[in-house]
């Protein structure tokens, strides 16, 4: 393990220099993205902007295991070699939000009960957040107000299908249908948050059958990225009633989107929970207040 770690930092490095470059130095703050196929996040440049924004200099770096040629079994030495070169803490996406857990010394109350982490803060211990609950309640709050939550199905039971899931309980759903392949993965959720707040929390027999009975539907799976294109699940089984959800932001309209925007659905795109979830772990790194509406801008910039 000590050997990779140091392999590791010595690809983390050239990264580093090149951003340090970019933005004229060293940085007050000095973050990162841990995933795969995150060439396209506009995560940094709301992280730098809002820095600034704030008299703070941020570097932001992404660590993309495509990109570096990394293995899954690598996402330790990321960590450590991470700390080791001085990193304030990471963002984590696609697909480590769940295993990163077992890696670190503590995990906040949220993301103990949602079982995932998107925010890693460095200190003396590695500690684990979960912001994107709020980044996706809050947008779902503001963007989907009085749409019905009588029956959810939600596809994905990954990092960012738990988030949502728990997110939904909060705001009052009354039965949330889990859909995913790992039929094992998706109990576990189910089991986990059964019981939290009023709403049943089912695994789905008949993915079909699940769409069919919903008031609404929530892609939490990378089905719909720009790498991956596609839905999970034909868009012919919508009805024009239902409404949908996506957590994907990049394309900013997936191919499910604009099938049920076309066919007369309410729909939510990802941007309002990728900006959420900016909001809070730039709080967690950096110890300041961020503003909605301003990274909203950043976002937008970025563009």
């Amino acid at each position: 393990m000590p050997d990779r770690v140091g392999e590791v930092a010595s690809a983390i490095e050239p990264l580093l220099t090149r951003r340090f470059g970019e933005i004229g130095g060293r940085a007050d703050v000095l973050v990162g993205l841990v995933g795969r196929g995150i060439q396209l996040s506009r995560t940094p440049v709301m992280h730098e902007r809002e820095a600034s924004r704030l008299g703070l200099s941020c570097a932001y770096v992404l660590i993309d295991f495509d990109a570096a040629g990394l293995a899954d079994s690598d996402l330790p030495a990321v960590l450590q070699a991470a700390a080791d070169l001085g990193f304030h803490g990471l963002n984590v996406t696609y697909p480590f939000k769940q295993s990163v857990m077992a890696l670190l010394d503590d995990v906040s109350p949220e993301a103990d009960a949602i079982g995932a982490v998107n925010t890693i803060v460095f200190g003396p211990r590695k500690t684990g957040h979960n912001t994107d609950y709020w980044g996706f309640a809050e947008s779902f709050r503001t963007r989907m107000p009085g749409v019905p939550l009588g029956r959810i199905a939600v596809f994905g039971a990954g990092g960012a299908g738990s988030a949502v899931c728990a997110a939904f309980i909060g705001l009052g759903a009354g039965e949330i249908t889990i859909v995913d392949p790992d039929g094992a993965r998706a109990s576990e959720l189910a089991q986990r948050l059964s019981g939290a707040g009023g709403a049943r929390v089912l695994v789905a027999e008949d993915k079909q059958q699940a769409v069919k009975l919903a008031d609404g539907i929530v892609n939490t799976t990378p089905i719909g990225m720009a790498k991956l294109p596609g839905t999970p699940f034909p868009v012919e089984w919508l009805r024009p009633e239902q409404w949908v959800a996506d957590v994907i932001y990049f394309p900013r309209e997936t191919e499910l989107l604009r099938h049920a925007s076309e066919i007369g659905c309410q729909t939510l795109p990802g941007i309002g929970m990728a900006i959420g979830q900016a909001v809070r772990a730039f709080e967690h790194f950096t110890g300041r207040a961020a503003d909605m509406a301003e990274m909203a801008r950043h976002f937008e910039a970025a563009a």
